[in-house]
Formats: structure tokens, C-alpha cells, sequence
């Protein structure tokens, strides 16, 4: 074996030149602020901060959504990276919002609400470990890329605290009931673990004759997000619940187009 190479001066060995570049760190630098966003959104909780909690969850949602673009724009992705995302993922999307719904309302159902949190944070940890063994299937079918299985992690983390937003927009108190959250806990675990299609919004292709009216939908939404931050959001995540049965049904037509090419019978799900 050849000898390595010694630092004349200080007598060392020498680094090899090359390296990975620092452009290259920009998407796990990506995914360590959104984890780092998603333990501040649980501080936030422990302080009563309650908007600045759900505020952190949805600036991780936004930063989880930039980091694997960063890393195919950039070329950088890897299998640090993917496992990186996955525990922050978890962090921000799984344990952070159980104990914000937890400290906020569900602790007043006592260890029935203790349980739903519990239920929620191991349904995300299920997920995406699910998502990550889909990832090495050689040969999905055509369709496939345009669904997820279950509903993703940061979409079930955004309709986790959707209870919160409805507060902070409508008051009233109906969605602060412990068993209300309880409930909520339950469900979008459920919904995170489950079968169900949902469209995968990055794969989304908008026609070129659309193009401008989804620039004036883009203009709208910054507005109403200025003007009405909290009620905008909740119209948000009740049109992505409406779109779920819609899902449904576009991946069962999918599912028997691509059977009735092959000449088998289809099976949706």
C-alpha cells in the first residue's frame, strides 16, 4: 500500500482535494432548519404560544418541501439525505404536532387523549417508513407517481393542528373540546396509515393555457393570506380533504386503464 500523503510543514496527512461543495450542503442544511423548526414549534407549546407553535409547523412544512427539489436541482441527493429527511420528517410532522394537540386540549381527555397523541406520532413513524420501502420498488406502475399512498406526513401534520387554525380564525371553542382533538388525533393518524390515493402535488402539471389564471389563483391566495392568514389556511386544508374522495376515484380509473392495457382486471386501492 502506497504511503499517504504527509504535510511537509506540519507533518499530517494531507486532505484529498475535491470534496463535496458547499452548494451540495444547501439540502441538508435545508431539512436540519426544518427540524429545527419542528422542535420549536414543541417549545412554543410548553410556553402557551399557540400561533407561534403552529406557525413553526408550517414553516417546516415549507422548508421540507424545498429541501428534495434543492437536491435534485442541485444534484446533491444521497442516502444521508434521504434518511436525514425521514427523522426530521418525524420530528416536525409526528412527535411536534401530537404534543402541541396534547398541551393544547387533548391532555383534558387524560390518558385516552395521551393515547390518541401516541397513536398519531407512531401512524407518522409507520408512514414514512412505508414511503422509504416504496422508494426501492423497481417498477411502480405509470400511475403511481401521481399518488401517494395515505396521506403524506406534512399534509397529516397540517391537518393535525387544523383545530388550532379554526380557533384562532372563528373562535368559538367548538375544536378545543379534549375528545374534539382526541378525535382529530385519531383520524389523521388513520388517514396517514391508510391505503388511500392522495394526489402528490409536485408531479401536478398545469396546461400552458392556464398558466395565467394560476399566476392571478397565486396573487389571490398571497392576499387572503395577508388579510385573513388563519381562515385562509383552513379553507385550504378543507379543499385538500374535499379533494381526497376525488383522488379515490381518478386512481381507480387510472388503475383499470392500466389493467385493461395489459388485458388483466384492475383493482383500485
Amino acid at each position: 500500500m502506497a504511503p499517504e500523503p504527509q504535510d511537509a510543514e506540519a507533518g499530517r496527512p494531507r486532505m484529498p482535494l475535491g470534496g463535496r461543495s458547499v452548494s451540495a450542503l444547501i439540502p441538508n442544511a435545508l431539512t436540519i432548519c426544518a427540524l429545527c423548526a419542528g422542535l420549536t414549534a414543541v417549545r412554543f407549546a410548553f410556553l402557551d404560544r399557540w400561533e407561534h407553535a403552529v406557525a413553526a409547523i408550517l414553516v417546516a412544512a415549507i422548508l421540507d418541501g424545498l429541501d428534495g427539489r434543492m437536491a435534485r436541482l442541485l444534484n446533491a441527493t444521497s442516502k444521508f439525505g434521504a434518511e436525514l429527511d425521514s427523522l426530521s420528517d418525524f420530528v416536525s410532522f409526528g412527535a411536534a404536532p401530537a404534543l402541541i394537540l396534547f398541551l393544547w386540549s387533548a391532555d383534558g381527555a387524560g390518558g385516552i387523549g395521551w393515547a390518541a397523541a401516541l397513536f398519531y406520532a407512531v401512524c407518522c413513524a409507520l408512514r414514512l417508513a412505508r414511503f422509504n420501502t416504496m422508494l426501492g420498488d423497481p417498477s411502480p406502475p405509470a400511475w403511481a407517481r401521481y399518488y401517494f399512498t395515505g396521506v403524506p406526513a406534512p399534509a397529516g401534520a397540517f391537518l393535525a393542528v387544523l383545530p388550532l387554525m379554526i380557533e384562532f380564525a372563528f373562535g368559538g371553542g367548538a375544536f378545543a373540546d379534549p375528545w374534539a382533538c382526541t378525535a382529530v388525533l385519531v383520524l389523521v393518524g388513520a388517514l396517514m396509515v391508510s391505503r388511500i390515493p392522495t394526489f402528490a402535488m409536485k408531479q401536478m402539471r398545469i396546461p400552458r393555457a392556464m398558466t395565467v389564471p394560476a399566476l392571478v389563483l397565486v396573487a389571490l391566495l398571497v392576499g387572503a393570506l395577508a388579510t385573513a392568514p388563519w381562515a385562509t389556511l383552513v379553507a385550504t386544508g378543507a379543499m385538500y380533504l374535499a379533494s381526497i374522495p376525488l383522488s379515490v376515484l381518478r386512481q381507480r380509473k387510472a388503475v383499470k386503464a392500466a389493467a385493461a392495457e395489459a388485458g388483466q382486471p384492475g383493482q383500485g386501492g
